[in-house]
């Protein structure tokens, strides 16, 4: 017999309460995708034809964790064998026989995903809304339009809380404009709870809050275990306003791009992300970092990507730290490619040491984000001197590629990304 947590009873009276925005955050695990796909599945049986969507920031995403996974639960358990419905894996779409419509959209889809955002919808949640754009948010909103009485349009939302910074703190905790700041009219038509994985307990394996998330280093552990905003960390190089303020969403054509690698040391299930950064730069000598690629997979499968990714952005060079990897690393790149060009630094300086004149530049506003990068911007805004916390092989990645286009002058050219 199904039945929801308390926290998810909670959170389904709040999911139907008045409020045309409703947010559900906290820690890993704790439910808040299962109930939120009950309530989407929940509008789309009671009014025949209607057309709901769950927007990601990656197509392949939405797919295996949505789609594959979390949907195809509620279904079965919350609704049980008699509800007849089929997943159309070629659109990415799950069909009911009262004609209504879930859809799932990758932002990353390119002309599909405008493609799909060019239907009307009744319900919109933005799964783990803390990757995304607030102009992407914004831009999908105008597809809120469908109209079928007696439903009232809804926007869902859910995220592992990130900083106190990002757009979805300030729209549900501040209830503000992110961009100007200025006060919403109507604050309650934004709605805002708190679950964790100690309200959904009951559900998780044995042990798995205590063994496994108790066990995360103290920034994350408070994010994916407490549920809890974080703020900036005493001493850290990079603030979270130097990276916010200075964000942005189109890019200016670039003069030099370059991809920023920093190996793991060794390739198994408990070794550290290999850093994969690209990075350009613009005929001012602002910088621009366009993608995290970073990865935890054999040296084989990270040199393939960072080739991919300097292929996708017509990078000048790769940057590789090989105090690690020597030569071999050289010879895995030239194996598989050997038409990018490689370059191979050593770290005779210290982690602080070297990021210190790149978080300068960050003090400058010069170095923009175009989008969100929520592991790499967590990595940056935690790092001090003396740091002890995990490997910061993001933001090693990202010192690589910007020292490298602050460095030697090249020929100028023009990317256009």
């Amino acid at each position: 017999m199904f039945s929801y947590t308390s926290a998810q009873q909670q959170a389904m009276e709040l999911l139907t309460s008045p409020a045309h925005h409703v947010m559900l955050f906290g820690g890993s695990r704790s439910g808040k995708s299962f109930v939120l796909c009950c309530a989407l599945a929940i509008r789309a049986l009671r009014v025949p034809g209607s057309r709901h969507a769950v927007i990601r920031r990656y197509c392949a995403s939405a797919r295996s964790t949505i789609g594959m996974d979390t949907m195809p639960k509620v279904l079965r358990c919350r609704f049980g064998r008699k509800l007849r419905w089929h997943f159309n894996k070629a659109e990415n779409f799950f069909h009911f026989d009262n004609g209504s419509e879930i859809w799932l959209i990758g932002l990353d889809d390119g002309e599909r995903a405008d493609k799909i955002l060019g239907k009307e919808f009744a319900t919109i949640y933005f799964n783990e809304c803390s990757e995304l754009e607030y102009s992407s948010v914004q831009t999908a909103l105008t597809r809120l339009a469908q109209n079928v009485p007696p439903l009232t349009n809804r926007v869902y939302y859910d995220c592992n809380p990130p900083g106190r910074n990002h757009w979805c703190y300030r729209v549900f905790m501040e209830k503000c404009d992110p961009v100007t700041r200025e006060k919403f009219p109507n604050p309650q038509d934004y709605a805002a709870m708190q679950m964790n994985p100690a309200d959904n307990r009951i559900n998780l394996p044995d042990n798995y809050i205590e063994n496994t998330l108790a066990n995360l280093p103290e920034r994350q552990r408070r994010r994916f275990m407490l549920g809890e905003w974080s703020d900036d960390v005493d001493g850290a190089l990079w603030k979270r306003d130097m990276i916010d303020s200075a964000r942005v969403t189109e890019v200016p054509p670039l003069s030099r791009v370059v991809i920023g690698v920093d190996p793991a040391v060794t390739g198994g299930k408990e070794s550290d992300c290999t850093g994969i950064i690209a990075a350009g730069m613009d005929y001012r000598g602002e910088f621009y970092v366009l993608a995290d690629e970073s990865m935890q997979s054999s040296p084989l499968l990270w040199v393939r990507k960072a080739l991919v990714l300097a292929k996708k952005f017509h990078a000048d060079c790769i940057v590789v730290e090989v105090n690690n990897g020597g030569d071999l690393l050289g010879t895995l790149f030239s194996g598989e490619d050997d038409s990018v060009p490689i370059r191979q630094v050593r770290a005779f300086k210290d982690k602080f040491s070297r990021a210190e004149p790149v978080a300068a530049f960050y003090e400058k506003g010069i170095v923009h984000h175009a989008g969100n990068f929520i592991e790499l911007e967590e990595q940056m805004c935690s790092f001090k001197s003396a740091c002890r916390t995990a490997s910061p092989d993001r933001m090693d990645a990202l010192v690589w590629a910007v020292s490298e286009l602050a460095g030697e002058k090249r020929a100028e050219r023009f990317i256009l990304v």
